[in-house]
């Protein structure tokens, strides 16, 4: 191999250990250092102080994905919305109308959704 190779190398090598180092470094300095307390409460669920009661595992209604899920979309697809209308005064009107038509299917996705309950809360 050229020496320019190996000198490059070598620089991967040392990144590579001091990344390494500073990332372990702190972990092993808590570990040392940390109070250690071997109780009772550190085995339950929840360090909260309330003792859990019941089944772990309950069941929800599917409406609150739902609506967890509608909102993750429309909020993510809003988000396009931003870009576009920063630069709105210098685009087309090719641009305007494609728009239009992304603005259209999110409507027409959100009457969907309403029409078939997903947004209602109860």
């Amino acid at each position: 191999m050229p020496p320019n190779v190996v000198v490059d190398w070598l620089y991967v090598g040392v990144f590579a250990i001091v990344g390494t180092i500073m990332a372990a470094l702190p972990l092993a300095v808590v570990w040392l250092l940390a109070p250690r307390a071997d109780l009772p409460q550190k085995t339950l669920t929840y360090e909260s102080g309330v003792i859990p009661f019941g089944q772990a595992w309950a069941q929800f209604n599917v409406r609150y994905y739902l609506f967890a899920l509608i909102f993750v979309v429309f909020d993510v697809e809003v988000i396009y919305l931003y870009p576009w209308a920063v630069v709105f005064r210098r685009l087309s009107a090719f641009a305007f109308v494609e728009m239009l038509i992304f603005v259209l299917i999110l409507l027409v996705g959100l009457a969907y959704a309403w029409r078939k309950g997903a947004l209602e809360w109860v």
